[in-house]
C-alpha cells in the first residue's frame, strides 16, 4: 500500500515522539511505500533540533521514508498560550502545506491523535480526498488537558473543553477505524458513542533500538556503588507523573542502601529538588536531562525502574510509554499506578505496585525491593520482557496497524 503517517512528532525527536518513526520503518520493511507529514523537530526542549530551521515546508528522506515537515511554533514550556500556539500552528500548516501535496494518491492514512489539533489536516484529507484512515488515540483528549492542569476551571476554559470534545467527535466520525492503546480508553470511547465496528485495541510499542536487555557494566557510574540498590526514574518531571511521593517515600529509607536516580527535567523539577533538600533525602540524586544515547547505560545501571502517574481519573486508563520501554529493556518495575497500567505490572510479574499518592504504601514497596535478592529482581525483569514480546512488541504493533490500514482501505494485508 501507499501509506501516509500524520503526526506532529517524529524522528529525530526522542522518547514517545520516536515511536511513529519506528512504525514507519516497520511498514517500509513490510513492503509499503510510506510518506510522513510532521513538524520541525523541537521536542522536548522547545528548541529546534540541530540541522533544521523553521521554514514553511521541507522534504527529506529518512530510512526510506519520504518526510514532509511543515512550519510550527516551537515550544514545550508550561505556558498555555505557547502550547496552544505550538499545537495549532502545526495543525494549520499541515492542512495547508502538508497533506495536500504529500498525501496525494495514498491508499490509507494513520493519524497520531495527539494533540487534537491534528484534526485539521486529518479532516481535510478525509473530506476532500475521501482517504480511509486509522485514528490512533494515544492520548485521550480533552481529558489530558485536565490531567496536566492546562484546562483551567473558568467559563472560557469549560467552553474550550466543550469545543475540543466536538472536534474529537468529528475525528471519530471521520475515522474509518479508531484504535486505542489501553482497555480503559476503549471503554471511554464506547461511552462517547464510537461504534464498536470502528474500535480496535492497538497498544504502543517501545523504541527497541534503545530499549532492549543489556548487560551491566562493571562500573555502574552515577556515583553508585556495587552495594547500592538502585531505583531509576527517567522522563518528564511534570504534574502528571506525580513524583512527589517518591521523594517523600525515599526519604524514609535514607539510612538503607536505596539510591534513587532521577533523570530528566520538567515543570516540577525545581520543586522536587527543593523538597528533597527539605526532607534531607540524600538518597535521591537528580541527574538532569541526559541525551537519549545515554539511556541504555543508565537503565542497565538500575536494579528497578519507577513508573508513576498522579491520581487524576485519567491515570486509571493511561498506559505510559515508559512502562513498555521498561519492559522491553528487561527491567523490573515499581509502579505507583492504578487501573490498566497497574494491571500490566501485576499480570507480567515484572514488579510491585501501590496506589497513586499512597506514600506509606510506596515506602513499604521500596523496603520490599531493598530486601529482595538481586537474582529475584532480575527474574522479575525477565518476566516483564517476555510479557512485552507477547503483547507490546514493535513487530506486533506494525502488524496490527498494517491490518487496520488494509481493512480501512479495503485491500488484503
Amino acid at each position: 500500500m501507499r501509506i501516509g503517517l500524520l503526526t506532529q512528532w517524529y524522528d529525530p525527536e526522542p522518547g514517545p515522539a520516536a515511536l511513529p518513526g519506528a512504525l514507519a520503518r516497520g511498514l517500509v520493511a513490510r513492503g509499503h511505500e510510506v510518506k510522513v507529514v510532521t513538524g520541525f523537530p523541537n521536542y522536548p526542549t522547545g528548541q529546534v533540533a540541530p540541522g533544521y530551521r523553521i521554514r514553511p515546508r521541507m522534504v527529506e528522506q529518512i530510512d526510506g521514508v519520504d518526510v514532509t515537515r511543515v512550519a510550527l511554533y516551537p515550544s514545550h514550556d508550561d505556558s498555555v498560550r505557547s502550547r496552544i500556539t505550538n499545537y495549532g500552528s502545526f495543525g494549520a500548516s499541515a492542512a495547508l502545506l502538508g497533506v495536500r501535496q504529500a498525501f496525494a494518491g495514498i491508499d490509507a492514512m494513520w493519524v497520531n491523535y495527539s494533540p487534537v489539533t491534528v484534526a485539521a489536516p486529518m479532516l481535510a484529507q478525509s473530506w476532500f480526498r475521501r482517504t480511509p484512515n486509522v485514528v490512533h488515540v494515544l492520548d485521550l483528549w480533552p481529558d489530558t488537558l485536565t490531567a496536566t492542569g492546562f484546562a483551567g476551571s473558568g467559563i472560557g476554559s469549560r467552553a474550550a473543553v466543550a469545543g475540543l470534545n466536538g472536534l474529537c467527535n468529528a475525528m471519530y466520525r471521520a475515522g474509518s477505524k479508531v484504535a486505542y492503546v489501553s482497555p480503559g480508553v476503549g471503554e471511554r470511547l464506547r461511552e462517547r458513542g464510537v461504534p464498536e465496528s470502528k474500535l480496535a485495541y492497538a497498544p504502543l510499542w517501545a523504541n527497541e533500538s534503545l530499549f532492549a536487555p543489556r548487560e551491566r557494566q562493571t562500573e555502574r557510574g552515577y556515583g553508585v556503588t556495587e552495594h547500592d540498590r538502585v531505583l531509576l526514574y527517567a522522563g518528564t518531571l511534570g504534574r502528571a507523573q506525580g513524583l512527589e511521593p517518591l521523594v517523600r517515600a525515599a526519604a524514609q529509607l535514607r539510612d538503607s542502601n536505596l539510591v534513587c536516580l532521577v533523570a530528566g527535567s520538567g515543570t516540577e523539577e525545581h520543586r522536587l529538588r527543593e523538597l528533597a533538600d527539605e526532607l534531607d533525602a540524600t538518597n535521591v540524586r537528580f541527574l538532569g536531562r541526559l541525551a537519549p544515547a545515554e539511556m541504555p547505560a543508565l537503565m542497565a545501571a538500575a536494579d528497578v525502574h519507577y513508573v508513576s502517574l498522579n491520581d487524576d481519573p485519567l491515570a486509571r486508563i493511561t498506559m505510559p510509554s515508559k512502562l513498555q520501554a521498561t519492559l522491553a529493556a528487561g527491567g523490573a518495575v515499581i509502579g505507583m499506578l492504578s487501573g490498566d497500567a497497574a494491571n500490566v505490572v501485576v499480570d507480567s510479574g515484572a514488579g510491585w505496585v501501590c496506589r497513586s499518592d499512597d506514600i506509606e504504601g510506596l515506602a513499604g514497596v521500596l523496603a520490599k525491593f531493598v530486601a529482595e535478592s538481586p537474582a529475584a529482581v532480575v527474574a522479575r525483569g525477565a518476566a516483564g520482557r517476555a510479557y512485552y514480546e507477547a503483547h507490546f512488541s514493535l513487530a506486533l504493533g506494525v502488524e496490527r496497524i498494517e491490518s487496520l490500514l488494509a481493512e480501512a482501505a479495503g485491500v488484503s494485508s
